[in-house]
């Protein structure tokens, strides 16, 4: 091996080894310290290019499911006082019925159209109060449909479709004065009732159909989400037990780096030994 003063070749080669050595273990120390492997574009262009795509789109995800999550308690609460309306057009099945009989005396028909009545009037608050976020989907402001987005794209939409259970409807044929006080009278109100009953119910087992779609969609896009947040942590997430076992192997290179510097440092000195000698 040649000895020059000028160049200290072997230095050079050490200093470049740990120089080498100090950069892995500082993108070591950043990947444990962040848990990142793909922090951002300069680690891995495609692949950040790439995972930041996915993360957009379960941020949307997230839009999507606050969509959905308002839908279904728009539909939970139409489906609930739905059936409470049905409870209570079966009252005034009971009422119209009872009504009908010719024996009755003018105090119990009185009765009977009392009640008849005071159920009409809960059967519109009912109705008026089936609102969630001001939307209701059974006073007849929604019959058009109420859409949500279903995708991160927002290329497909769940629609709500409400009904109109006003009284004196197509839904509900009793009229908000509908009158029992005769057994006549109660006849007529007793064949309005019977097919409001058949309506009423036709128009829950729809929304319940509804309710159930925006349950399973909404159970979707969760798992939907959580692929895409798992494929983005296999994409940039580092391995920290293989990097932290990296980083006690890389502490000792550096190590040994530095006494081989040190070392290389050392060698123009042996030419000064040679003249010495004489």
């Amino acid at each position: 091996m040649t000895l020059n003063v000028n160049t200290n070749s072997a230095a050079l080669s050490a200093l470049a080894n740990l120089n080498t050595t100090t950069n892995n273990l500082t993108t070591v120390t950043g990947e444990i310290s962040s848990g990142f492997a793909v922090a951002d574009a300069k680690d891995n262009p495609a692949v950040y290019t790439i995972a930041q795509q996915q993360r957009a789109d379960i941020q949307n995800l997230k839009s999507v499911t606050e969509g959905l999550n308002r839908a279904q308690s728009i539909s939970d609460v139409a489906v609930s006082a739905g059936g409470s309306v049905s409870d209570l057009l079966n009252t005034l099945k009971s009422d119209a019925l009872a009504a009908t009989d010719q024996s009755l005396d003018t105090t119990s028909l009185d009765a009977l159209n009392s009640n008849f009545q005071a159920i009409l009037e809960q059967i519109q608050q009912t109705v008026s109060a089936a609102s969630f976020n001001g939307d209701n989907l059974l006073d007849g402001s929604l019959t058009s449909g109420l859409s949500f987005m279903a995708n991160a794209d927002a290329s497909s939409s769940i629609t709500l479709t409400g009904m109109n259970l006003a009284l004196g409807g197509t839904t509900i044929s009793v009229p908000s004065n509908g009158d029992i006080s005769t057994p006549t009278a109660a006849s007529q109100m007793l064949t309005l009732v019977e097919s409001s009953i058949t309506n009423v119910n036709a128009g829950l087992a729809a929304l319940g159909a509804q309710s159930s779609q925006v349950t399973a969609h909404a159970s979707f896009v969760s798992l939907l989400s959580d692929s895409l947040t798992t494929g983005v942590g296999d994409l940039v997430d580092a391995d920290v037990a293989a990097e932290s076992a990296r980083l006690t192997a890389l502490q000792v290179q550096q190590q040994l780096g530095a006494q081989v510097l040190s070392i290389a440092n050392q060698m123009p000195q042996t030419i000064l030994q040679l003249f010495s000698a004489h």
